[in-house]
């Protein structure tokens, strides 16, 4: 075990490195630098205004010595500064991970519910009006582009019923803090989740599917368990075993998913500081936001086999 862990360890720390070159690379491919987005064109500012604050900014240093002085921050914990705001990244993180947090949290909870749910229902009633009522609504969330969606929700619900605030994560004057952040939350958490739980329900279908029809399902009804029992403690828990594959590795997909839901219903977390950092040139928060990302997918891949050997002890003793 600790052998595998080890190993588990060494591809972690593997990935983490091959993306921060990746993303490095790509920043630096990208025409202009910090400083141009500081100050642009129309501020008039010299060209020896932005020589100097291109040196005191570090950016006229040869690009691989840059990442080998930003790699040896990271590797101790200190992500650096925001070259924009001159604030922590780290500070700046942590004030925004909160509230990406609640919406990728909810979205989740509210896709693993759905889709799981509607995957059995649909697997146990093959071929009914269920089925293909489950099968269509899949298959048109998940061909309807995020932000399209969201821009629908929108106009249905807020503009027209008045049902949900547009935008925003907060009302200035709430009576209760609680109750408006979750008011807020529904629609773009519902955009964010819809196609991560029409997955699941095809996921989960074709898995239970696969598992209806064995014989220790038979065993079981023979001994006179009842059809509910069979199909949640039994069934249902052998066909997990993909479904958590998929629920493990889509919560990336979801974070990255909130940089357009969050412009979309202006959500101030991660996502639209992500685009922020992006639009600014400001490399180091862009490459400190990146290992965050991947550390989420290092550790999701790392829960993903835990949870295997939980639902399934075969894999444990393998």
């Amino acid at each position: 075990m600790t052998g595998y862990l080890l190993q588990r360890l060494f591809h972690g720390v593997t990935v983490l490195l091959g993306v921060s070159i990746l993303v490095f690379v790509a920043v630096e491919l990208a025409p202009g630098d910090a400083v141009d987005a500081i100050l642009p064109p129309e501020s008039f500012a010299s060209d020896e205004a932005r020589t100097q604050m291109r040196e005191r900014l570090g950016l006229n240093d040869p690009a691989p010595l840059r990442y080998v002085h930003w790699l040896r921050r990271t590797v101790t914990g200190d992500l650096g500064y925001s070259l924009a705001s001159r604030e922590p990244i780290t500070e700046v993180v942590m004030a925004r991970l909160p509230t990406t947090l609640q919406l990728v949290g909810f979205a989740m909870m509210l896709s693993v519910l759905v889709g799981v749910t509607t995957g059995v229902i649909a697997a146990v009633r093959q071929y009914s009006w269920i089925d293909y009522l489950s099968t269509f609504l899949a298959f048109s969330w998940l061909s309807i582009p995020a932000f399209f969606l969201g821009l629908l929700l929108i106009y249905v619900f807020a503009v027209k019923l008045h049902w949900f605030p547009a935008f925003g994560a907060s009302s200035p004057a709430a009576d209760n803090p609680f109750l408006d952040r979750m008011h807020h939350l529904i629609l773009p958490a519902v955009t964010l989740g819809l196609e991560l739980a029409a997955a699941l329900t095809r996921y989960t279908r074709a898995s239970m599917l696969d598992v209806l029809h064995t014989d220790y399902l038979r065993t079981a009804r023979a001994k006179g368990l009842q059809e509910r029992t069979v199909i949640t403690r039994h069934a249902l828990k052998n066909a997990l075993i993909p479904v958590i594959t998929v629920i493990a590795f889509r919560l990336p997909y979801l974070i990255g998913g909130a940089v357009i839901i969050e412009t979309v219903f202006q959500w101030p977390g991660l996502g639209t500081l992500m685009l922020n950092a992006a639009t600014q040139k400001d490399y180091p928060l862009v490459m400190g936001l990146a290992m965050i990302v991947t550390l989420v997918v290092v550790v999701s891949s790392f829960v993903a086999d835990v949870a295997y050997s939980i639902v399934d002890p075969r894999i444990r003793m393998q």
